[in-house]
């Protein structure tokens, strides 16, 4: 595979795991948005929500990383 290839396989890997990251946070996303409301908790927003978004693209760029080693071995 060719240097473009790998940094186009990693740059897909990042944004399926941001989206991966996105969907987790999404199950259960009423029940944050009435805790918002009840409490102004806004937790849910900037730290809930960029949390989950980092992790999943933590997690894809993971993923690729592992991938790309055992493809050189």
């Amino acid at each position: 595979m060719s240097e473009n290839g790998r940094d186009a396989a990693g740059c897909l890997c990042a944004v399926g795991g941001a989206g991966v990251g996105l969907a987790l946070w999404s199950v259960g996303v009423r029940e944050r948005f009435y805790r918002f409301e009840a409490l102004s908790d806004w937790s849910v927003l900037y730290a809930e929500l960029p949390l989950a978004v980092l992790g999943g693209t933590a997690g894809g760029l993971l993923l690729w990383a592992t991938v790309l080693r055992r493809r050189k071995r």
